[in-house]
């Protein structure tokens, strides 16, 4: 994986046009490893991983035979990636992973609520998409025939933990929220490595991941440019949650001459 820290908020901008089709995670650590909220939760509270595959799929059943109540649209929740996209989105720990096709939106994320350094990861999806990148282990897994939107193929790929795999997109029918963020999922295969890992174990004559350190000095200037490209929580978490979240950076944004008068 490629590392580079970068020293001012301008060269962020000029690193990431030369990704151009690249996906982008913001994390507000830079030390934080590259996984998923499931993979954290298990690490730190199911000690046995062989219990782990049991347990993921002990929590996706009790979702489903529980949020029907409160969802118009019940039928979605038959689907696994938009009932995994739903769990992710009222905050359960699931195996997939947010990324953006905005690496601003990236930016945004990992600097919001930072009190040191932080990180954008960029991954090489052109690479994925078109099959230049594939499990050295198995390269027969193309992206298609890995595709979790196909029936089955949860099962078949995911929900074992058997294949060191990486799939990225959005589910058929995307929400509001995955709408405003320009997101994706990166959804792997297994759940007790990390996605730098994983994709280590990937036969590709390009790289894969790229690591951009946001150190802390930059903070500032940054959440200024963001806040000029309306980039806050209102825009990016539509509903009042997103607005009243907003209000944070509200109170350190502020233009010289516009404050009033004590």
């Amino acid at each position: 994986m490629q590392t580079v820290v970068i020293t001012d908020w301008q060269q962020f901008m000029a690193l990431t046009m030369q990704l151009e089709g690249w996906a982008f995670r913001g994390q507000q650590n830079e030390a934080w490893r590259l996984e998923s909220s499931l993979s954290r939760y298990m690490r730190d509270y199911v000690l046995d991983r062989s219990q782990w595959r049991v347990r993921e799929e002990r929590a996706i059943r009790i979702f489903r035979r529980k949020a029907h109540n409160f969802l118009a649209h019940p039928d979605l929740l038959k689907d696994d990636l938009r009932c995994l996209a739903l769990m992710q989105h009222h905050g359960a720990p699931t195996r997939l992973l947010d990324f953006t096709k905005s690496p601003f939106v990236a930016a945004f994320f990992a600097l919001e609520r930072a009190t040191g350094d932080a990180a954008v990861f960029a991954l090489n999806t052109p690479a994925l998409w078109n099959n230049r990148a594939v499990p050295k282990a198995n390269p027969t897994l193309t992206r298609d025939m890995i595709d979790p939107r196909v029936q089955d193929n949860f099962d078949r790929y995911y929900f074992s933990n058997r294949h060191e795999i990486v799939w990225f997109g959005e589910p058929t029918e995307m929400d509001d929220r995955l709408v405003a963020q320009s997101g994706t999922f990166v959804v792997p295969g297994v759940i007790d490595k990390s996605l730098q890992a994983i994709l280590d174990g990937y036969e590709s004559n390009e790289e894969l991941l790229h690591k951009i350190v946001l150190p802390e000095r930059i903070r500032v200037d940054a959440m200024k440019w963001l806040y000029r490209m309306n980039i806050t929580n209102a825009s990016l978490l539509p509903g009042l949650d997103g607005l009243a979240r907003s209000i944070a950076v509200e109170l350190e944004i502020v233009w010289p001459g516009l404050m009033p008068s004590p």
